[in-house]
């Protein structure tokens, strides 16, 4: 598998904001498609491409793995439903 970028056995930062954006709660439709551009300067559809490799890599899991396993919950329900 191809290495990502800060592949030291830590993840990068942009990942840990990723991370750290989805362990938050929002208030409303739209908060968090804003906090993504304002924070990451991203869109929110790179956000989720990024999102999704992070719930495939042991340091994402290793960082937070409260929030990965729910993560992976979900994806697996939404895949299983399908």
């Amino acid at each position: 598998m191809g290495m990502r970028e800060g592949e030291s056995g830590e993840l990068s930062d942009r990942d840990r904001a990723v991370l750290g954006v989805e362990r938050r709660s929002w208030a409303g439709p739209g908060a968090k498609e804003r906090a993504i551009r304002e924070q990451l300067g991203i869109s929110p559809t790179r956000y989720y491409q990024l999102l999704n490799a992070l719930l495939d890599d042991p340091r994402a899991l290793a960082h937070d793995p409260v929030t990965v396993n729910r993560l992976r919950r979900i994806r697996e329900t939404r895949r299983h439903n399908r």
